[in-house]
C-alpha cells in the first residue's frame, strides 16, 4: 500500500495538484480542533465544520482526548495558541467511537499474540508507565469531552482567554451538540 501511495504522490506533485491547498502555517480563524483520528471524520470533520485547509490546527488522537496534562495533545495545542495564533479551541468527540471501549486487558491479549512479552509490559510498568491507564478508554463520551475542555482550560500554561468547547459530532451526519 506504501508504495502506490508514493507512486501516486509523484503524479499528485508533477501535475501540481498541491497548488489548491497552499496556505502558511497561521490558521485563518485562529481556530484549533482536537478530535479523534476516526477515519469517518477524515473528510466529513472539516466539511460538517466549514473549515477548508489552512483554516484551523486540526489535532488528532485516539478518543480526541488529553489524558493527561503533558501529553502530545495538550503540547500541540500550547504551541498553536503561543506561537501559531490560535484564540479558539473546539474539543470533538463522535458519535459510537471506539475509544469508549479500550482497555489494557484487550491490547493485552493482542500484544501477546502479536510477539509482545510479558517482561517487556513489566518493564516497561517499572519504567514508571500506567499501561492500564494510558490505553484505557471512556465509557462516557459526554463526561469525556467535559473532562478534557476542563483539562485545557486550566492546564497552568494555558491563556484564561482562550476559548474552549466541547461538542460531540454525530459520525454519520455531521451534526453538532455541544457539550455543557
Amino acid at each position: 500500500m506504501i508504495n502506490e501511495i508514493i507512486e501516486y504522490n509523484k503524479e499528485f506533485v508533477a501535475r501540481k495538484g498541491y497548488e489548491q491547498y497552499i496556505t502558511d502555517k497561521y490558521p485563518d480563524k485562529k481556530l484549533a480542533v482536537l478530535s479523534c483520528m476516526d477515519t469517518r471524520l477524515t473528510e466529513l470533520l472539516p466539511a460538517a465544520l466549514g473549515l477548508k485547509n489552512g483554516d484551523a490546527k486540526i489535532i488528532k488522537n485516539a478518543g480526541g482526548l488529553v489524558i493527561s496534562p503533558f501529553d502530545s495533545a495538550m503540547r500541540s495545542l500550547i504551541v498553536a495558541v503561543y506561537e501559531l495564533g490560535v484564540e479558539e479551541i473546539m474539543v470533538v468527540a463522535h458519535s459510537n467511537c471506539g475509544a469508549c471501549h479500550m482497555s489494557f486487558d484487550h491490547f493485552h491479549h493482542e500484544m501477546v499474540k502479536r510477539g509482545v512479552t510479558d517482561e517487556t509490559l513489566h518493564t516497561i510498568r517499572m519504567c514508571g508507565i500506567d499501561l492500564d491507564q494510558w490505553l484505557e478508554g471512556f465509557k462516557d463520551t459526554p463526561e469525556s469531552v467535559r473532562k478534557t475542555v476542563e483539562t485545557i482550560k486550566t492546564h497552568p500554561l494555558m491563556p484564561r482567554d482562550i476559548i474552549v468547547r466541547g461538542f460531540i459530532i454525530d459520525s454519520t451526519t455531521g451534526a453538532l451538540e455541544e457539550i455543557a
